[in-house]
């Protein structure tokens, strides 16, 4: 009885095959986790000896899930072995249903696109293997190269996939599709013109070195921080903390100011004094102030304070110095201490006042008539 059940056939198949398929696929669907860490655990350990700072949890993290879904399509093509087809449905022919056709080739893409996924997840586990090395060296040359080559490798993978899947699974020619595109080569890049121009510029700016990762940089009426520097783009962090993307063509053709490169900070500023202020006083204030920078351990010699002008409504002194600090809140707190000590010089020990916009107003009474 038992036997007959079992030889039961639906649609060609036995209640066996039936059973065999359908505990293949629940074996994949509940052990896919499972078998994907092992396997994972596996491929860690060739890239173990390599990896100081990254662990096998990051590793996981990023081979999990295309894992899974590469061990679900494997199951899958193990579950259909067992059963039985009009037509192999592991061979495509012209004269196949085209539902056949469609299944085979869909199977197909999904199979080379987890493998890809795999491949692409992990040269991102390399890439933070290298990027951390790179922060603990000084240049910060390879903390851009880095991110640079990981995109550009992983460009490289996606059109071989693309190609894969053009040649296996459409049967396309692919010797022949390069050939043709070398005949179409001018229109394709009159039509990729600014594409090309923004690539050229990355390689440019590569080979130059106008700036690097974390150089604070002003192009364009933008200043930030270089964040990432890619194909097409450079990414800055603006001193308001926004992400603003600019193509790399804009990041040569422009004139550009590396603010990181500078050995000094500039302050300049006029102070305004009253015009009951005495030539003496002015005197004395322009040496204190001039003594004052000159003295300060974070200015250099070429700080300059002079009487330059008399204004509408204020005598104006000029003060100019630099600070040897890029530090932005550095830079703030040496300029906030000569303030204050400018101030005590001006009112504390000279007695002189600041002058604001003022106005004098003289009301002339009429004679009376004789």
């Amino acid at each position: 009885m038992w036997r007959d059940i079992l030889n039961f056939e639906i649609w060609g198949n036995t209640i066996v095959n039936l059973a065999w398929f359908a505990g293949i696929l629940l074996l994949g669907f509940f052990f896919k986790t499972l078998l994907s860490r092992l396997l994972s655990n596996v491929m860690f350990r060739l890239v173990k000896r390599f990896s100081q700072e990254e662990d096998n949890h990051s590793f996981k993290r990023l081979l999990i899930q295309p894992l899974e879904i590469l061990l679900l399509l494997v199951f899958l093509f193990f579950a259909f072995k067992f059963l039985n087809y009009p037509l192999d449905p592991t061979e495509s022919r012209k004269n196949d249903p085209f539902i056949k056709i469609f299944m085979i080739r869909t199977y197909h893409i999904f199979v080379i696109v987890s493998v890809t996924w795999v491949i692409l997840r992990f040269i991102d586990f390399l890439g933070l293997i290298f990027k951390n090395r790179a922060l603990k060296t000084a240049s910060k040359l390879d903390d851009q190269l880095v991110p640079f080559f990981m995109d550009f490798v992983k460009v490289l993978i996606s059109i071989f996939a693309f190609l894969v899947v053009l040649g296996s699974v459409f049967n396309v020619n692919v010797a022949g599709l390069l050939a043709g595109l070398g005949v179409g080569g001018l229109a394709i890049a009159f039509a990729a013109k600014e594409s090309l121009e923004n690539l050229l510029a990355s390689f440019t700016i590569f080979l130059d070195h106008p700036f690097v990762v974390g150089d604070l940089v002003e192009v364009g009426g933008i200043t930030g921080t270089i964040e990432k520097i890619g194909f097409r783009s450079t990414r800055i962090r603006t001193l308001e903390k926004s992400f603003v993307t600019v193509p790399n063509k804009h990041m040569i053709d422009k004139p550009l100011d590396n603010l990181t490169l500078r050995t000094f900070r500039r302050a300049r500023f006029d102070i305004n004094l009253t015009y009951n202020t005495t030539s003496d006083q002015i005197r004395g204030i322009v040496r204190d102030v001039q003594e004052l920078i000159d003295k300060h351990p974070h200015t250099n010699q070429d700080g300059r304070v002079s009487f330059i002008n008399l204004g509408a409504h204020s005598k104006d002194v000029m003060v100019q110095y630099f600070v040897d600090t890029m530090d932005w809140n550095e830079y703030l707190s040496v300029k906030e201490e000569i303030n204050y000590k400018i101030v005590e010089i001006v009112e504390d020990i000279h007695g002189a006042e600041f002058a604001f916009p003022t106005s004098t107003v003289y009301l002339q009474q009429p004679e009376p008539q004789a």
